[in-house]
């Protein structure tokens, strides 16, 4: 069901990206460069930006975008990595999952049934997708999400709910924004390649006093998934900011994103659980099927997703001194994920005779998700001294109101494709080795009754200290006290009527660190922290309900981490480095046939290492190193999976990014990426191995580009991405399907900056 507007949108994108670049199509004041780092939280700070190449220090982010922290990265007790502008540009990475690829130990779930097509992204054996934040403020919904106005991604790993507030037991991605600026500055940049790509992007930011400005993001894209033809979207957003008071004690920043996508839903291929050899005779030791990776089981007909995403956000700031400020963000935001797609795991498999082939009975999942959020975060933050000691300090309020409705489709698959003897009197069949999406389908859909109308609300009140003993002793404390309730109706499975439930907990976390410096560039650390997640997002995805929920206690999250982190080289180069324990109890679980108890108990144990900044002033690189031995300890009642690995948890995952700047104007990269065996699982965070448990086969990934800088206004960019085109898999479910990872593709990129 493609929408006829999205097309000329993209060429609108086209346009606008190349008249924003033009030199007509900004004021006269010259740009001013600034190095492309992490901005301070204080936007009175910024100095116009203007990316032109390559620029010293720009993989490498010293200090995190929100407030909350309250020490540079060096000395913050907890894993924290920041991708910046230069890895996201120099990557080609258009998407979150595109941005975390670099971000080893980071998976995506499947979406399958009651877990939405969208970003699922699993931290340390934790299912993530509601611990999405955007400049610190929670992101809710089912999105996709394009980074097109997203100037650096940070990704906290571990128990943080002091940070961010419920359901961040394994941790949480900010997205920090692109703000207007003083300046003024405009780039363009088109980008063609194989499988039908075409992305152009637009960044204009125009300053029309002494102390506003004007920032406007734009982007139109479509193509196909690189080696999945079927597989199509296209996408338009558009981001403009506006602030007043910038270079002053009193800000204020107006701000609106929309991005809306029109695609075809994919599910992949279909994952075996049976073990009958003589019913299917093509299973693999991994479970998935083994069909070539252009194998498409949609219908053209019939399938489709769209989402789209209004957010729009005022925010006010005034410093009281240099060392004093309040802030007030107030956000409003509507997401919608819509979509039929087929789920081949979920069809039946027999072989027909007459035909002499195996036959697909399709499986359909649907999805009308829509969620309306209101937030508002008050926040004081600055320094202050107690005798000897020194204090860097946040203390806020967040309230917020959440609501989500979802539904699903009635398929009337009547006038689908006709099935063979086998299958008599069914329709929508395929064969299994050759499925056909462009038979016709005439059948009808209409949208069910909301199977969710939920509505939940939350109060909290933080505080967060760095205090500075001395030169060589810090302490780092936060804590965060939390009021959710959750209310409204659900149809439970199989059920014809809607049930009424409602729940509310009060929640209590902290986080502590001790930090010693044995030099000033580096720091070694030792922390504790604890998460909560409530019974309504056991999932870790999404606000959900259930009868009797409010007999039910929260999940209790809890992360023992030792560290160290190194500014070397001059400070050109960051390394890190930290042992890990990761603890999750109170899941909910079968501890007898139908009876429910929360005694779920798991358990990760690691070592993440990391490297960002210039080795030379010609050398950069970007990258890391996880290793995570997960364990479900304590399971179902016929102890089913206890002991096996944790569901999208691979034991080993490494990214190493690196560029080389071989001539003034010439910039040479490479990538390599290595994900470990990874089971599948229902998407709970639970275990995913055990006799039966499919899994994804370990793989490498390898990734290249070149850069020419023509001029301080043009440069050119090739990208090759999957060079040795490797078959691989990015997400399993472990029970229905697992989906193809983008073949070879190769993208020529133009960019115009003044």
């Amino acid at each position: 069901m493609p929408s006829p507007s999205l097309p000329s949108r993209a060429l609108l994108g086209s346009s606008l990206a190349l008249a924003l670049a033009a030199p007509g199509a900004f004021l006269s004041t010259p740009a001013q460069a600034q190095s492309a780092t992490t901005p301070s939280p204080r936007p009175s700070t910024l100095s116009p930006v203007t990316v032109t190449g390559h620029q010293e220090h720009d993989y490498q982010a010293t200090e995190a975008s929100q407030a909350k922290f309250t020490a540079p990265l060096v000395n913050t007790p907890k894993s924290v990595q920041i991708i910046p502008q230069g890895v996201i540009q120099d990557t080609s990475a258009t998407s979150l999952e595109d941005v975390l690829r670099n971000a080893p130990g980071i998976t995506f779930g499947a979406g399958e049934g009651g877990q939405p097509l969208a970003d699922r992204p699993v931290i340390r054996g934790m299912t993530s997708g509601s611990n999405i934040y955007v400049d610190g403020i929670r992101d809710p919904g089912g999105q996709t999400r394009d980074i097109f106005a997203v100037e650096s991604v940070e990704i906290v790993r571990g128990a943080d709910s002091a940070l961010g507030g419920r359901g961040t037991g394994g941790g949480s991605i900010n997205l920090s924004s692109k703000h207007a600026h003083l300046g003024n500055a405009a780039s363009g940049t088109l980008g063609v390649g194989t499988d039908r790509y075409l992305r152009a992007t637009a960044d204009g930011n125009w300053q029309f006093n002494d102390t506003s400005a004007f920032r406007l993001n734009v982007l139109g894209a479509r193509g196909d998934v690189a080696g999945r033809d079927a597989v199509d979207y296209k996408n338009f957003g558009i981001a403009p900011t506006l602030s007043f008071g910038l270079g002053t004690p009193t800000r204020a920043t107006i701000s609106y994103y929309h991005y809306e996508t029109d695609g075809m839903a994919d599910y992949g291929v279909p994952v075996i659980r049976e073990t009958n050899t003589r019913h299917f005779p093509y299973q693999t030791d991994n479970g998935i099927l083994d069909v070539d990776r252009d194998t498409f089981y949609g219908v053209y007909d019939r399938d489709y997703r769209k989402t789209r995403a209004d957010i729009a956000t005022i925010e006010l700031e005034h410093d009281f001194s240099d060392r004093l400020t309040l802030r007030n963000a107030t956000r409003y935001g509507e997401t919608l994920n819509d979509y039929i797609v087929t789920n081949p795991g979920d069809g039946q498999v027999a072989y027909d005779a007459p035909t002499n082939q195996y036959w697909l009975l399709r499986g359909t999942k649907s999805r009308w998700q829509k969620s309306n959020m209101l937030a508002n975060v008050t926040e004081l933050y600055g320094k202050f001294d107690t005798g000897s000691l020194k204090h860097s300090f946040n203390t806020g309020i967040e309230l917020s109101r959440e609501k989500t409705r979802n539904a699903s489709y009635l398929i009337d698959t009547v006038n689908g494709s006709s099935c063979p003897a086998v299958f008599a009197g069914k329709q929508d069949c395929t064969p299994l080795y050759n499925p056909d999406p462009s038979v016709p389908w005439s059948g009808s859909i209409t949208r069910g009754p909301l199977s969710l109308d939920a509505k939940s609300t939350t109060k909290a009140a933080y505080f967060f200290d760095s205090i500075e003993i001395n030169d060589q002793f810090q302490v780092n404390a936060g804590v965060r006290l939390d009021h959710y309730d959750i209310s409204g109706k659900f149809l439970p499975r199989g059920a014809q009527v809607a049930e009424s439930t409602d729940g509310s907990w009060t929640m209590f976390n902290y986080q502590l660190g001790l930090v010693y410096k044995p030099a000033q560039n580096g720091s070694i650390y030792l922390s504790y922290a604890t998460a909560s997640t409530p019974p309504s997002m056991s999932g870790g995805d999404q606000e959900g309900l259930a009868t009797n929920m409010n007999d039910l206690k929260p999940e209790k999250s809890s992360t023992l981490e030792l560290g160290t982190k190194w500014n070397v080289l001059n400070d050109r180069l960051s390394l890190t480095a930290a042992i890990f324990q990761n603890e999750r109890r109170d899941a909910q679980i079968e501890v007898d046939d139908g009876i429910f108890a929360q005694a779920g108990k798991t358990r990760v144990k690691g070592l993440e290492l990391g490297i960002a900044g210039q080795i030379t002033p010609l050398w950069a690189v970007y990258g890391g190193y996880a290793y995570m031995d997960s364990e479900l300890v304590s399971g179902a009642y016929n102890n089913v999976n206890v002991g096996d690995p944790l569901s999208n948890t691979p034991r080993h995952s490494f990214s190493l990014w690196s560029t080389y700047k071989v001539l003034p104007p010439l910039t040479v990269g490479a990538g390599a990426y290595y994900v470990g065996k990874m089971y599948g699982g229902s998407g709970t965070g639970t275990a995913g191995g055990g006799a039966n448990g499919t899994y994804i086969p370990a793989h490498w990934r390898f990734d290249a580009m070149a850069a020419y800088q023509f001029n301080k206004n043009l440069s050119l960019q090739l990208n090759a991405l999957n060079l040795t085109d490797r078959v691989y898999y990015t997400h399993n479910n472990g029970n229905h399907h697992a989906d193809f990872g983008p073949g070879r593709q190769f993208i020529l990129s133009a960019q115009l900056s003044y």
